[in-house]
Order: C-alpha cells, then structure tokens, then sequence
C-alpha cells in the first residue's frame, strides 16, 4: 500500500513538474502581472532617469511599454549595465532586456533575441578641436569605452595600437574624455549623440569616422522560451505595421529633439 502511494506521488509530482515547465515565462508574467524589463538608465535617449520625475525614460523603456500593454501587465524596470544585463537575464532577476544591446552570435550561447528593433553603428566621441578623424589618428591613444560591451572588442580590432579604458558607463568615459584622460569615447552613434547633446557645451564635441562596425538591436529573452520571443517578435512586427514604432521613435529621434537621427532602415517583418 505504501508503495502505491509512493508511486502515485511522484506520477503527481512529475506531472505538475510537467505542468509547470509547459507553462513557461510568457504564462508567468501574464500570471504574475508584471514584464521587468532590464534597461540602462544613463543612456540617452534609450534609457535615462528623468530629473524632473526621477523616473526612467526614453526611446527603449517605451518599446517595453507597449509589450507589457499588449500582454495586459504592469512595466517594472530593473537598471542594468553593460556588463550585468546578460547575467540578470540568465539569473531571472529581468524577463527581457531593452539595453542598447547589438545582437552577436557569440550572445546566442547565452540568450536568444528578437528581431532587429533599432540599428546603428559605432563611432568616435571627441573634443572638437582634437584633430582626430578616424580610428587611424588614435594609435598609441586612450580610448573610453563601456565595460562589457561590443564597443571594447569593436575599437581593438580596428586600431589594436591604441589603449581601451572601460569604464561601468558611457557618462564615466565622457567624463575622463572632459578630463583628458582619454581622447576620445566610442560606442554607437546614437549614444554618442546623446552623450554630446546632454553636455552644456555640444558644440565643443564632435563625432567623427566612419562606422567601425554595424550595430543591430535586438531584445535579450531568456534561451529556450519560444513562445515569448515569438510573442515579442508578433509585437515588434505590430509596431512597426501600425505606425506606433514611428510614434516612438519619433518622439525620442524625430526632428523636433536634440537626437534627431533618420530612420534610413526597415524592420524585417515575417509574413
């Protein structure tokens, strides 16, 4: 008798086991009622903490709203760098990370992604009357980058004579640039732009070469969580056929805003 109890037990426990795995991270952030979305918050304009609300806002904390609105949930926004963002996905800490994050097939063995969602491509950050004008003129120089990111890798392999300081984030590496400990500050252009722009003084910065490397975008979702990459993939698609992509993207790179980038790409939407 106690043997059959035994048995039924576990037959119970490998089925709710079962049930449990089935379900899977779409069915629990619909349960649990919230998306955590991990993104940077001093990365203008994708994320950044607004001085006047301290809340923060910006280009991918909107992209995130609108997933979360599609899934009838609440957005929570958990802060990540460069370095920490896959990690806390990997751990669960953040559901999915909107974090100025290229998509690498080196990152496909830790996390999966959605489609390309924004696209850019890396450049310099550098005092006005400095002289550079392309990678060529940095041998033997400091360079600033954010640690952990593909901007480290990118600027070695294009210059590998100059020297890479990284940094925990893009507003430290523009500060030592401020204060002459580097000559100059690579990433994405669009980061660049922001950090630029943000200064009291823009017109004494200027970003110059050509790109060194493309820069996709993409969404970190967990690996093996099909049904919610699919689901961030149908919503991306949605976005972009409605028009609320360019609502968006307008609002934080639009010609009315101090970021004013043309959207020169498309989405590649499935059919």
């Amino acid at each position: 008798m106690l043997k059959r109890i035994m048995i039924v037990a576990l037959a119970l426990t490998f089925v709710f086991g079962a049930q449990i795995a089935i379900a899977g991270l779409l069915e629990d952030i619909q349960a649990r009622g919230e998306l955590i979305a991990g993104v940077k918050d001093a990365v203008v304009p994708f994320g950044f903490v607004d001085e006047a609300t301290n809340d923060i806002v910006g280009f991918d904390i909107d992209i995130c709203r609108y997933i979360a609105d599609k899934l009838g949930v609440e957005l929570r926004l958990e802060p990540v760098t460069s370095a920490t963002r896959i990690p806390m996905l990997e751990q669960g800490s953040v559901d999915i990370l909107a974090a100025t994050m290229t998509h690498k097939f080196e990152r496909d063995e830790q996390i999966d992604f959605s489609i390309t969602y924004f696209m850019d491509g890396q450049k310099l950050l550098v005092a006005a009357d400095s002289g550079i004008t392309s990678v060529a003129d940095l041998a033997g120089q400091k360079v600033g980058t954010s640690k952990g990111s593909t901007s480290e890798q990118n600027i070695a392999e294009a210059q590998p004579d100059c020297i890479v300081v990284s940094f925990e984030g893009y507003p430290e590496a523009f500060l030592a640039l401020k204060q002459g400990k580097v000559v100059a500050v690579t990433t994405d252009s669009t980061i660049l732009l922001g950090l630029k722009n943000s200064d009291e003084n823009p017109e004494n910065w200027a970003i110059v070469g050509e790109f060194i490397s493309d820069e996709p975008y993409g969404l970190g979702v967990p690996e093996n969580e099909s049904d919610f990459r699919d689901f961030v993939n149908l919503c991306l698609a949605e976005m972009w056929k409605s028009g609320d992509y360019m609502t968006i993207y307008n609002k934080w790179f639009g010609e009315d805003t101090a970021y004013y980038l043309p959207l020169e790409w498309e989405m590649e939407i499935w059919p």
